[in-house]
């Protein structure tokens, strides 16, 4: 990984165990615009492209909220699709077999850093693309 190449997202202490994600602004693999989520679970922070396996729907059922009411896993609000969060696999409902796209993400110095792939960039910032 290249520090340099590194997009920081939120503060460590800001991803509680299997609560909150963050969410934040990329482009897809087609330049459009999506968005993605980092939250953490079991210890370690993962993070995906923030689209159902099944169709290119937003999962969460909630601003944030991505994971079932007993936080084991990621389930899609439109679909019904559960996902594994430690590795983005789909395990039961529309999608089954498919997977979550994986986001490289790190914690340094105690910050949530993503570090874009060719495939998802950054978002421009929302003043640069009104003009």
């Amino acid at each position: 990984m290249n520090a340099a190449a590194g997009v920081p997202l939120c503060p460590s202490a800001a991803l509680a165990e299997r609560g909150e994600a963050h969410v934040w602004d990329v482009l897809d693999e087609r330049g459009h615009p999506a968005r993605a989520f980092a939250l953490r679970f079991d210890g370690r922070v993962v993070a995906y492209l923030n689209r159902c396996a099944h169709l290119p729907a937003e999962l969460d059922w909630q601003p944030g909220r991505f994971l079932d009411a007993d936080g084991r896993f990621v389930v899609c609000a439109m679909h019904g699709a559960v996902y594994e969060p430690e590795d983005g696999r789909c395990l039961a409902g529309p999608g089954a077999g498919g997977r979550l796209v994986p986001l490289d993400v790190a914690e340094v110095d105690g910050t949530v850093t993503w570090y874009p792939s060719r495939e998802i960039r950054p978002a421009p910032p929302a003043d640069e693309s009104a003009t």
